[in-house]
């Protein structure tokens, strides 16, 4: 039975999973890539990027492995497909990412501007849903068949899903850093009155790897 996660998720010492102030500069926000440290090393993300080195079948490249894998359809925020604001101006902008992003699926981004789709190489279609997190999630369902939905982010989308108890299994990895300010994650959303428990810890130089899912 398919599943409705979110994998991959850093979280600083004090709680924050993005820096302030994203810009086209800054699309983790200041200090925000201090969060992912303990994925940029690893070959599942260099290899996303067409790259060929990095670390292979350490805990952070077997939790980065796994955070992209066994997904059919991706949800993300409109900040997390972009910086751009308010009605879309145009076609222009296109994602983070160029012309091939690392979905490879179909990919469902929360908006309140109507958009065509955006078809993408690698298999990768942006489709852009006006109706809310739970329109989203049923059109990605629909997508991925027998495989998982993955809620890509940003914070905001991840804890409107949280909140609504749409979430099957959470992965955090917790990074020995302290932001001091940006989006916290878990601010005013009781875990544990949702249903979830810790099913899984592994500790790497980077970050300690924790899975959550509902009993």
């Amino acid at each position: 039975m398919s599943k409705v996660r979110i994998a991959g998720f850093g979280v600083s010492l004090d709680g924050f999973s993005a820096g302030i102030e994203q810009t086209l500069a800054d699309p983790l926000g200041k200090r925000g890539p201090e969060i992912f440290q303990w994925f940029f090393h690893t070959q599942s993300f260099r290899s996303m990027h067409g790259g060929e080195d990095g670390t292979k079948g350490d805990v952070d490249d077997v939790f980065a492995h796994q955070s992209m894998e066994n997904f059919g359809a991706f949800i993300l925020g409109r900040n997390m497909f972009g910086p751009v604001r308010g009605p879309w101006q145009d076609d222009s902008w296109k994602g983070w990412w160029g012309e091939n992003p690392p979905y490879h699926a179909p990919t469902f981004v929360l908006t309140h501007y109507e958009r065509a789709s955006l078809m993408m190489e690698g298999g990768t279609t942006f489709h852009f849903v006006t109706g809310g997190i739970e329109e989203a999630l049923a059109l990605a369902m629909q997508a991925a068949g027998n495989k998982d939905v993955k809620i890509g982010g940003g914070v905001a989308t991840v804890r409107q899903y949280l909140r609504a108890g749409l979430i099957d299994s959470l992965h955090i990895a917790s990074v020995p850093v302290l932001l001091g300010q940006g989006e916290p994650l878990f601010d005013g959303l009781d875990l544990h009155a949702l249903g979830f428990s810790v099913t899984k810890r592994q500790t790497s130089e980077y970050a300690t790897h924790l899975v959550l899912e509902k009993a």
